[in-house]
């Protein structure tokens, strides 16, 4: 496996050795996976400890559902939704917090606040001053892909070619990233599995992840990758079942094939069962 690190604060992490799962914690009312049972701060809070005890490298907290037909947020309500969640996370937990915005203004206060990675679900096309707020405060940056906005990205999704689209998107914002000043080691990248694809494009980008890859030798080598497939509806099309409970067994099964294909980085809901999954391939790897 290519040695492939990510710089997270003053930490590097060798992302070659020990994958790292990323539990999701939505401060939301109308998320697609846990609707408003995380919506209050003790709850939010709580649920964030969990997650911890439970092997989460990496907790995740959003403001803002990018559900398909999410309406946007205002920035000011999505402070109100996280900066209390992740402050008080902070004398909780000893593990990096990440904020997942779109919006430089909810980045640069929750980085006030003590989280390290910001999560932009735009790739950094959502606000031009994203970058910049990056470079400046030497955050970990996880840029996805998504083709159009969460309210009608999954209306009509077309692509010649969806992993060579992806792929190119990558390397155009790693260049423009670099541009801007961003560390390159700071950089991950997410396919955004269902953010403007159909189940057919989802399969072909899990199937290609070493082909969406950033290679830089001459400054960094790989870039890590990220990959959130949890509870997401494709899983039911696959498995013929449209409830939720049953998106757990291939979400669990997907952790495994995927880090033993090149996923650095899983961003997972049901954290015990897919970190058991992850450190049983990285065992026998």
């Amino acid at each position: 496996m290519t040695k492939r690190v990510w710089k997270i604060g003053e930490t590097i992490v060798d992302l070659s050795k020990r994958g790292m799962i990323m539990g999701v914690l939505n401060v939301t009312p109308d998320s697609f996976s846990d609707g408003n049972e995380f919506f209050e701060r003790d709850a939010a809070v709580e649920r964030g400890i969990q997650l911890a005890s439970e092997g989460a490298d990496i907790i995740d907290v959003g403001g803002e559902s990018t559900r398909p037909g999410a309406e946007p947020v205002a920035a000011n309500e999505e402070l109100k939704r996280v900066i209390p969640v992740i402050e008080k996370l902070m004398t909780k937990i000893d593990i990096p917090i990440s904020i997942d915005t779109s919006k430089s203004e909810v980045a640069n206060a929750a980085l006030d606040s003590g989280a390290l990675i910001i999560n932009d679900v735009t790739g950094g096309r959502g606000d031009e001053k994203m970058f910049p707020l990056a470079a400046k405060r030497n955050a970990a940056v996880v840029l996805m892909h998504m083709q159009g906005e969460p309210r009608t990205m999954q209306e009509n999704p077309q692509y010649g070619d969806v992993v060579r689209e992806v792929a190119d998107f990558f390397r155009q914002q790693y260049s423009r990233a670099l541009e801007c000043g961003i560390d390159p080691m700071t950089l991950a990248f997410d396919p955004g599995i269902g953010f403007g694809k159909t189940l057919e494009h989802n399969l072909s980008l899990l199937k290609n992840l070493e082909l969406l890859r950033v290679h830089d030798p001459s400054r960094t080598g790989s870039r890590p990758l990220m990959v959130g497939v949890s509870r997401k509806a494709f899983l039911g099309k696959l498995v013929g079942s449209n409830e939720m409970r049953g998106r757990l067994a291939p979400t669990v099964a997907l952790t495994a094939i995927l880090r033993s294909r090149g996923a650095d980085i899983l961003r997972v809901h049901d954290v015990k069962e897919n970190a058991a999954a992850l450190r049983t391939v990285e065992g026998i790897s």
